[in-house]
């Protein structure tokens, strides 16, 4: 629970449904949610895709105001949330004097940026195929929802994953359509299913093998 004066003075109670920005628009302030959920998401072609969903002790925003640049995605509540709402100048007061909150940035950034890196590695990849099990695998690390069976939800379709990638769609859906029929993924409605990442790891071995080898 955040402190009941800091609240006081910059917090915001939303209830389920609330839309807090929308992709593109400007930015001025980020938020510190303190407790409820947060959903993330894009819309592509027409159809939302959840990128993440984030819970108390999270922070989320922060980029507008840092880069000034417009939302890269939309955010919305999905449980009704309790949250700072913190502008460009109040933020550079408590990086300045809280270290903690510098810290968690840092890192937060950092992440970020090895996020950055790893889409990097996937691009220099000549095979599609592995451009694409990286991608997804990516996927299923940064923006995947767990599931009771063990199972990772990705909340991406072919076109946005064709786009992450650098592949046209159809060489993508190619891809996808092996990985199908050998149960490595499977459908679902927000995306794609994976049953077993560890499989999708064995399957990439088994193709960088094969590319080393020659075919059998």
């Amino acid at each position: 629970m955040a402190d009941d004066k800091l609240f006081a003075k910059v917090g915001r109670t939303c209830p389920a449904g609330t839309i807090l920005f929308r992709d593109g628009e400007a930015g001025s302030e980020m938020y510190v949610l303190t407790s409820g959920r947060i959903r993330i998401f894009k819309e592509v072609r027409g159809e939302e895709k959840t990128l993440a969903t984030l819970g108390a002790g999270e922070f989320f925003g922060e980029m507008a105001i840092l880069n000034d640049k417009p939302r890269t995605a939309s955010a919305q509540v999905v449980e009704e949330a309790e949250m700072l709402v913190i502008d460009g100048k109040t933020f550079g007061a408590m990086v300045v004097s809280n270290t903690e909150i510098a810290v968690r940035l840092i890192r937060k950034l950092a992440s970020r940026l090895d996020n950055a890196n790893e889409l990097i590695d996937i691009l220099m990849h000549k095979d599609p195929k592995a451009r694409v099990i990286l991608g997804l695998s990516r996927e299923a690390e940064y923006s995947g929802e767990p599931m009771e069976d063990g199972g990772v939800r990705v909340p991406l379709n072919n076109a946005g994953l064709a786009r992450q990638v650098g592949l046209p769609v159809k060489e993508v859906e190619n891809v996808l359509a092996r990985l199908f029929r050998l149960g490595i993924l499977e459908d679902d409605e927000q995306g794609f299913r994976i049953p077993d990442t560890l499989r999708l790891h064995e399957f990439l071995e088994f193709l960088q093998m094969q590319e080393k080898f020659g075919d059998a």
